[in-house]
């Protein structure tokens, strides 16, 4: 694995590096951050989607005011669930905000659990046509009345090849395959793999890890901690928004059903937990696949990546 002063020789005339930290949900992500923010007395840039907005703060386990005061976060509840907010816009949003921070900074953190996210930022992003937001919200309309699966049956069929690689089981994937297939005519696949631009720092990943019962474990004490501390009640106020894209996601929906009248309380918190764990196993399943990522185990994060890094 290479180390900040062990780098690519393409890369070693960039003296600016972002240290990207990595790992399942509820794993420790934002404290590793904070601890390599305060070694290296720099900020934090948050690459969690789910946490942009401010109208979602327990369910997506914000950083507590304390975390936050520990170090400078970016991108943090900046933006509200009314208004679009796409993976391009992280992309253009973080990289000027880069471009700052290392006029004063020789190092960045950045952390989330959101590896496309992350991918935009560190890579840059596979060039898709504009289209009409009306795709979106039609899809989004069909996904509330008639669940993932028709969609998924959809995408096999408009482009199997999109649909042998892609994360089925994301509707935001899904719906954002389906959107550019029936706007342009055209597979999803047939936009990928173009080059990419080359950016101006080097990149350096720490994945967190620990075994997949403790993993689980965590996830489930995450989520009895969030009910206790007032998810319910959060997820009670944004049902009548339960159609907007920012909501179709793990912790929400759930409860969503629960106030249908689809499931009991009990049950509906109990898809909560399966469905973490189910997201936390599809992080992992992304992330072996980066073979720059240097894993250092949950409870010796930081001096594991201070021994990888300097």
């Amino acid at each position: 694995m290479l180390a900040l002063n062990d780098v690519n020789p393409l890369e070693k005339e960039k003296t600016k590096t972002l240290i990207v930290v990595v790992g399942p949900t509820g794993i420790g992500k934002t404290k590793l951050a904070i601890d390599l923010a305060q070694h290296y007395q720099t900020e934090i840039i948050s690459a969690d989607s789910r946490q942009f907005f401010k109208e979602m703060t327990i369910g997506t386990a914000v950083p507590s005011a304390e975390e936050l005061e520990a170090a400078p976060h970016h991108f943090i509840q900046h933006t509200t669930i009314f208004e679009p907010y796409s993976v391009g816009d992280f992309e253009s949003d973080a990289l000027s905000l880069l471009d700052n921070l290392f006029q004063k900074q020789d190092v960045v953190i950045m952390a989330g659990g959101s590896g496309l996210y992350i991918k935009a930022v560190v890579e840059g992003l596979d060039a898709f046509p504009e289209v009409d937001a009306q795709y979106r919200e039609t899809l989004n309309d069909e996904l509330s009345t008639s669940g993932l699966a028709p969609l998924q049956d959809e995408l096999r069929k408009v482009d199997p090849k999109y649909a042998a690689v892609a994360d089925m089981d994301n509707p935001h994937r899904v719906i954002r395959a389906l959107e550019i297939c029936r706007a342009t005519g055209k597979t999803f696949s047939s936009f990928l793999g173009k080059p990419k631009p080359q950016r101006s720092f080097k990149t350096q990943y720490i994945g967190i890890t620990a075994d997949r019962e403790l993993i689980y474990d965590r996830i489930n004490r995450r989520v009895d901690l969030m009910m206790e501390m007032g998810q319910l009640k959060e997820a009670e106020g944004l049902f009548a928004h339960k159609a907007l894209n920012a909501l179709q996601t793990v912790g929400y929906q759930e409860l969503f059903n629960y106030f249908e009248g689809k499931w009991t309380l009990e049950f509906a918190i109990a898809e909560i937990k399966k469905n973490s764990r189910r997201y936390a196993k599809r992080q992992l399943t992304w992330l072996r696949k980066n073979e720059a990522i240097h894993w250092v185990e949950f409870d010796n994060a930081l001096e594991m990546a201070l021994n990888h890094l300097q």
